[in-house]
């Protein structure tokens, strides 16, 4: 046994690591020059090595993590170029490089796995590369301390290296601060709904001053509540107690005047701690202009509070001679009329410097207040009219010229991408970048079963989504607003019971449930008097309400929890959580009072709700509202959501979606009771959920498209930031220029799928259209054989059973495909126009397709309705519903179809001849084409409607198809998008003069 310690080894390592400087190099060698010194005896045996990585040593691991992890996620290094980042390959490219044994790889694979997590979308125009690994290194005081600040607050190795990716993708793009000549630069981050945009911001913040940006101006929302949640943050995770403090002496209560947080924020301690100012320890200050409690009004000191000193005063502030010896400037201000006017009227009275000053515009909802919202036609000829925020933007950026311009929003369709050619506005023209979902976080994915291959009646607790967190409303099952505020007691109370049984308690600090019912203020009084009547009612202290809890934590809690959550402690009986249940109930029910309304527009109202997640000790309420409750305001604790308002807004509706975010310790007990058969104008009725369904399908396929692009050719870009409002076109079509005398420069002309599903949604309303195309489908019909050939899909993650359908198939040739593809008619015309050119050249001219194997899949006897079309064969009819509010149905092929489809596809790939499962293979030039005749209707019945005498009625049918072209059919470039300038004079143009 070695007789090295354990701590003298992590010392080693340590020093070896560190003179690495940052790249993987032979660990023994450096080891040894480590120990030379002080430990020339030491044990650096992989082997011992290898035995305290498996006994459990926490210091080697954590140490060995941050490294392992941060090579794992470099990007594009010199020492592993091409090889891509977070993959078993990179990690083995780092191994090598160290020189290590296999037993030693294997242990640290075990120690710290790779963390196969996706990296960001960047959808990017060409930028003259400058933020540099080493110039990121030579200057990363903030950015360090904000590091080791979310190191403290628990964040993994992974989740803080993905942070440094993102965030560093941001300001790489942004516009060199020392360069001479001025330069703008405009970008959009796109988050999802409550999933730590504001951490990414930080860090983008952190990275831009340590490189020498000056004046940082975050917009923090349209409510100083929102705004000082924002300023708070910055100030105790990047800013730091010694910059707040300012020189004062924390003993000294009389130099404390004017300082917030000491005194009266309890977790004061918990702020950053830099050890000294940090000008005095090489680095440099920084100097708020806004404060927790004080929005922007005008510059403290008068203009001097922006006077930068300079070191060298016939140069430039921007010169690396001035520059990073001054102290940075951070205001947090609201989106306010009044505050921004102030702001502009101040820098107006300061006229060289704005010009050499680097500043860094941080728009948080940027889709929020800030687009110009006015109707074009109603500007006066030749002007551009502007909503007060959006040219008070337009202002701010027009007197800074070297200021950049970064959006935040969760809604990758914000209309921010609606005026792409007004260059006074804030269309990202520079970059997009789509983060990556975060690990922990609750979205769509964990409210809905996306692409769920088992069948309703077998989905469990365990394996549905649905079945786990949503409680469905019907007029059959009666409000169940009672049942909620139970759930909402009952989830309180086994939080306090985990809390009492060695759980972290810190996520339990708020505990809240929302009512979002109506934008009605008279409504939300009138919901809130109905609860808070229904809470004292409840009778939670009496037999018949613990005989109602008892119930529902058997048939409801208790069974999701032993599903889900094995692993946390569980009370074995309801008497056991009884006690709990009553310190729940005096939690909620302190003051008086249960419930608290939000729908008030001023400061002084929300200052009067004591709903200050931050400063307020324990928030265990109930609250009502509607839109203030939707927009950057984030509930803590959130665990019981009640929902059941209407919106034809896509992004409001998302943004409704407080339900998502990060739940630890309690994602189990999250429920959203939601109405599935909400009144929705005259004689409608809306499900909420299946509209919130369509929302995230529409969004995950949008994120999914600009991966896809995001993938350089050649170099250079398929894709550029100008050219993304017609893709975003091709979802929402009515998207267009803002200007009646503008129209896209760039046109969608192709999508390419190679071995990737194509289905087209926006079939024909019109039943003579219908007709028409259904005839034209008649004559591949014939292709079909009688006797259905069976397809199998064997046990995968979406089900442990092999399941099998039947279907008609027959074999069709590409060019008769493609004929009946090129006379189908769309209620949107153009819309499968970018395929059909894809689909067109695959007779040679881009890669060769000889056939198509065409699939019409028989539903399960049981459900089975079938019929002739136009005297075909009898064919399983299936039925669809359009998407609410769209000309669009939602997903056309089912999974299991699918599934099977792209199983031959990929089998296909990888054999000239497979056949995987049933008797049906095809060869690597063919395709899959699955086709269903689709009857509109929300009944069996509505199916049942179309068929006369054994035959469909054609004008009733939809003739529905998804396609998988063979993976072999695209360009020797790999190009999987091309875009077309309608006016190559201005090719790099967002927009152009419309032709009359």
């Amino acid at each position: 046994m070695s007789d090295t310690p354990a701590n003298v080894l992590v010392e080693i390592h340590t020093h070896a690591l560190a003179g690495m400087l940052n790249v993987p190099r032979h660990f023994a060698r450096w080891a040894a020059v480590a120990a030379d010194e002080d430990y020339p005896d030491a044990d650096l045996s992989e082997e011992l090595f290898r035995t305290c990585l498996v006994d459990g040593n926490e210091a080697l691991r954590a140490l060995w993590s941050r490294h392992l992890t941060a090579w794992d996620f470099a990007e594009d290094p010199q020492w592993a170029l091409a090889i891509p980042a977070r993959t078993d390959e990179r990690r083995t490219a780092v191994y090598d490089r160290l020189r290590f044994g296999s037993d030693l790889r294997k242990a640290l694979d075990a120690a710290v796995p790779v963390a196969k997590i996706p990296g960001p979308t960047v959808i990017t125009r060409d930028f003259t590369p400058w933020y540099t690994s080493e110039r990121a290194a030579a200057r990363s005081f903030y950015w360090t301390s904000y590091e080791q600040k979310l190191r403290a607050k628990g964040w993994s190795d992974a989740a803080i290296a993905s942070l440094d990716e993102a965030s560093r993708a941001v300001v790489e793009r942004l516009t060199d601060p020392e360069q001479p000549m001025a330069r703008q630069a405009k970008g959009l981050v796109v988050g999802y709904v409550q999933s730590g945009k504001t951490a990414n911001f930080t860090g983008v913040t952190a990275k831009a001053i340590d490189a020498g940006y000056r004046l940082v101006i975050v917009l923090g929302g349209t409510l100083n509540l929102l705004r000082a949640q924002t300023q708070r943050r910055l100030d105790m995770e990047l800013i730091g107690q010694e910059n707040i403090l300012r020189g004062a002496d924390i003993t000294d209560l009389d130099s404390l005047v004017g300082v917030d947080y000491v005194g009266d924020d309890a977790d004061w301690d918990e702020f950053v701690q830099h050890g000294a100012r940090p000008s005095v320890l090489g680095a440099f200050d920084i100097e708020r202009l806004t404060t927790r409690d004080n929005d922007y009004k005008s510059l403290a000191q008068g203009i001097r509070a922006l006077e930068f000193e300079k070191r060298e005063p016939t140069r430039p502030l921007h010169d690396p001679a001035n520059l990073h010896h001054a102290a940075a400037r951070i205001l947090v201000v609201k989106k306010n009329k009044s505050v921004l006017t102030k702001l502009v009227k101040d820098l107006k009275q300061i006229h060289g410097l704005l010009g050499e000053l680097p500043a860094l515009i941080i728009d948080d909802e940027s889709d929020q207040a800030s687009v110009n919202t006015l109707d074009p036609k109603k500007w006066e000829q030749g002007s551009t009219e502007r909503t007060a925020i959006n040219g008070l933007l337009s202002q701010l950026l027009k007197l800074l010229p070297r200021a950049q311009y970064v959006g935040y929003t969760a809604t990758p369709f914000a209309n921010v991408f609606v005026d792409p050619g007004d260059d006074d506005d804030i269309f990202p023209s520079d970059f997009l970048i789509s983060l990556p979902r975060p690990s922990g976080y609750m979205g769509a994915q964990d409210f809905h079963d996306l692409d769920s291959s088992i069948p309703r009646d077998e989905r469990t607790h365990a394996n549905s989504q649905e079945k786990a967190h949503i409680r469905d409303i019907y007029e059959s099952t009666g409000d169940r607003l009672q049942e909620a505020m139970d759930a909402f007691v009952l989830s309180g109370a086994l939080k306090l019971y985990r809390a009492d049984h060695g759980v972290d308690d810190g996520p339990f600090r708020h505990h809240t449930m929302l009512a979002h019912q109506s934008v009605r203020k008279d409504d939300h009084a009138d919901l809130a008097l109905r609860i808070n009547s229904m809470w004292h009612q409840a009778g939670y202290s009496s037999a018949a309400g613990h005989e109602r809890l008892a119930a529902l934590w058997a048939s409801d809690f208790a069974a999701v929890s032993d599903a889900r959550a094995s692993d946390l402690p569980a009370p074995a009986s309801y008497e056991e959580l009884r006690p709990y249940v009553s310190a729940a109930r005096q939690r909620i029910g302190s003051g008086g009072q249960p419930v608290i309304v939000v729908n008030g527009d001023s400061d002084r109202y929300f200052d009067q709700l004591n709903l200050d997640f931050d400063r307020t000790p324990h928030v265990w309420k109930i609250l009502v509202g509607g839109t203030k409750l939707s927009r950057g305001f984030t509930v803590e604790g959130l665990t019981i959501t009640y929902y059941r308002r209407t919106t034809q807004q896509a992004d409001t509706l998302m943004q409704m979606g407080r339900w998502f975010g990060f739940r630890p310790g309690y994602r189990d007990l999250v429920r959203l009771y939601i109405g599935r058969e909400e009144p929705f104008g005259r004689n409608r009725y809306a499900d909420l959920y299946e509209a919130y369904e369509a929302i995230c399908r529409d969004e995950e396929t949008f994120r999914e498209q600009l991966a896809q692009y995001a993938v350089g050719v050649d170099g250079q870009p398929q894709i550029t930031p100008m050219q993304v409002p017609p893709l975003v076109a091709q979802h929402l079509p009515w998207i267009r220029p803002s200007a009646r005398n503008k129209m896209f420069n760039a046109e969608l002309v192709e999508i390419r799928s190679p071995g990737r599903p194509i289905e087209p949604a926006s079939y024909p309303e019109n039943n003579a259209a219908l007709k028409r195309n259904t005839e034209r489908w008649r004559s591949l019909l014939d292709s079909l054989n009688a006797v259905p050939a069976t397809f199998t899909n064997p046990p995968d993650d979406s089900s442990s059973l092999t399941r099998t359908f039947e279907a008609l198939t027959g074999t069709i040739s590409h060019s008769d495909l493609v004929s009946v593809l090129s006379q189908l008619e769309w209620e949107r015309p153009g819309h499968f126009d970018p395929h059909l050119t894809y689909l067109s050249q695959l007779d040679g001219t881009l890669a060769k397709v000889d056939d198509w194997l065409l699939i019409s899949p028989r539903l399960a006897a049981s459900k089975r309705i079938e019929a002739r079309v136009l005297g075909s064969l009898p064919l399983s009819l299936v039925r669809r519903t359009r998407q609410a509010g769209k000309t669009s149905f939602g997903r056309i092929a089912s999974v299991e179809h699918r599934t099977a489809a792209q199983r031959l596809i990929d089998a296909a790939r990888s054999s000239a001849e497979a056949q995987p499962g049933g008797s049906t293979g095809i060869g690597a030039t063919t395709g899959v084409a699955l086709l269903y005749p689709v009857v509109e209707g929300d009944s069996h019945s509505d199916v049942q409607a179309v068929v006369r005498n054994g035959s469909a009625d054609p004008s009733k049918i939809v003739m529905a198809f998804t396609l998988i072209p063979p993976a072999s059919a695209v360009s020797a470039d790999r190009r999987l998008v091309r875009f077309r300038a309608k006016s190559s004079r201005y090719a790099s143009a967002a927009t152009i003069a419309s032709v009359s």
